[in-house]
């Protein structure tokens, strides 16, 4: 047993049953179970009980053990004045300050399915892919589970979104392309390329669109691959990189992209080209992604987007290599979906106080399930994980509770401890 576990059990009420007497005997009537405290002070604040026939209202501490509270010094502390009822799960001391002032101690250990107690052992000290494979069951799963993992994703996303928002002035579109430098840039890359992005002002990248070799120019140039030219291709960039960067002012920045661990289809110089064609062909693509009502227009966005034709002989400067026209992937592209444009899509309709939410989860879906390490675990586990809306909540899921075990945060864990109650 853990204060943390005791705590969430009160805050549940995870009993087996709620005919509570204190340590003397005296029946001990719950009548609010008050409000779990997670700063300093007591447990639980504004309870109400009834004893004795008395209505008493103020606040409720837990302890593992009745001697927590000398060790803990609350006799001392003004913040526990207030207590009116100390819940413990083992009774081990009389507390003569409790005592003086009528406050009751209720054991709570006879009161707690010790199979609970079991189970929660397991699942901290577990160390399979979750926490609680061994007493998982996919039946488990609450009603509307994905869908709530997915809109509290998409919340954490929007806030980031709205801070980007705050510092670029509203501007959504150079959000866009933060965010989508963000992503092409993968694992590896994602913070390098969102640097690269927002090292130049947007506006710069909006008069140099319609110029597909003057935006690589600036992407490559940025990222210090032209200083010694390996061909006339790469001369030429140069030359369009020193004119750009005269004419707007672009301040002598040097970041650098990684190549390290990335099979050469993600190469930083593939997916830069592919990030400067996609600004390219899309003179408006803020409205084209707001105005899509569906995953097929929104794929069709992507669809067209390649590389400039010097990549078709070469993955990096200079290398020439077989014939291979470097277009996107139909995987990459539902990633950049899923990860970027659903959520910006999201933000922006919540930013103008437009209802989009169930719109939004219909769009994850219809989109397709993303196949990965994750994925494949829950379904060992009988799960099965449909469209991206399920493997987007389950990956979710993994990253924010499995991995940190947070088991009492979670609600397949609350349903797997109260299982034993209910049958």
């Amino acid at each position: 047993m853990t204060e943390k576990l005791l705590q969430y059990l009160w805050n549940y009420k995870v009993f087996k049953n709620y005919d509570f007497k204190d340590i003397e005997g005296n029946s001990v009537e719950i009548i609010h179970f008050g409000k779990w405290n997670k700063d300093a002070g007591p447990d639980f604040l504004n309870a109400k009980i009834k004893i004795k026939g008395v209505m008493i209202a103020g606040h409720i501490e837990l302890h593992i053990r009745t001697s927590d509270w000398v060790f803990h010094n609350h006799s001392q502390d003004p913040n526990y004045q207030n207590i009116i009822l100390h819940a413990v799960y083992q009774n081990d001391a009389e507390i003569s300050d409790l005592n003086s002032k009528n406050v009751p101690t209720l054991e709570l250990k006879n009161y707690i399915d010790q199979n609970i107690l079991w189970k929660y052992e397991k699942l901290i000290n577990g160390t399979q892919f979750i926490p609680c494979e061994n007493i998982f069951k996919a039946d488990k799963i609450p009603v509307n589970f994905h869908e709530a993992n997915v809109l509290k994703k998409l919340d954490e996303k929007s806030l980031e979104l709205e801070k980007s928002l705050e510092q670029y002035k509203n501007d959504f579109e150079a959000v866009l392309f933060h965010s989508l430098a963000y992503s092409f840039g993968l694992k590896v890359n994602a913070h390098i390329f969102r640097q690269i992005a927002e090292s130049v002002d947007f506006t710069v990248i909006n008069r140099i669109r319609q110029n597909e070799f003057q935006l690589e120019a600036l992407l490559f140039g940025i990222s210090d691959w032209l200083d010694h030219p390996k061909d006339t291709q790469m001369t030429i960039w140069k030359r369009e990189f020193e004119f750009i960067r005269k004419k707007f002012g672009i301040p002598d920045l040097i970041i650098r992209p990684k190549f390290l661990r990335l099979r050469p289809p993600n190469f930083p110089t593939i997916r830069l080209s592919q990030l400067a064609d996609l600004y390219y062909r899309h003179q408006n693509l803020f409205s084209k992604i707001i105005k899509a009502e569906n995953i097929d227009e929104l794929y069709e966005v992507f669809a067209p987007i390649k590389a400039s034709a010097y990549w078709d002989f070469h993955f990096n400067f200079g290398n020439i290599s077989k014939y291979q026209p470097k277009l996107l992937s139909r995987e990459f592209i539902e990633l950049i979906i899923l990860n970027t444009v659903l959520p910006l899509k999201y933000t922006y309709h919540k930013y103008h106080r437009e209802e989009i939410t169930d719109e939004i989860l219909d769009l994850y879906k219809k989109s397709t399930a993303e196949k990965n390490t994750v994925t494949a675990g829950w379904k060992k586990l009988g799960l099965p994980v449909k469209n991206a809306l399920e493997s987007q909540s389950l990956i979710y899921h993994y990253n924010n509770l499995c991995t940190e075990k947070k088991c009492l945060n979670c609600s397949i864990g609350f349903n797997l401890l109260k299982q034993s109650l209910d049958s």
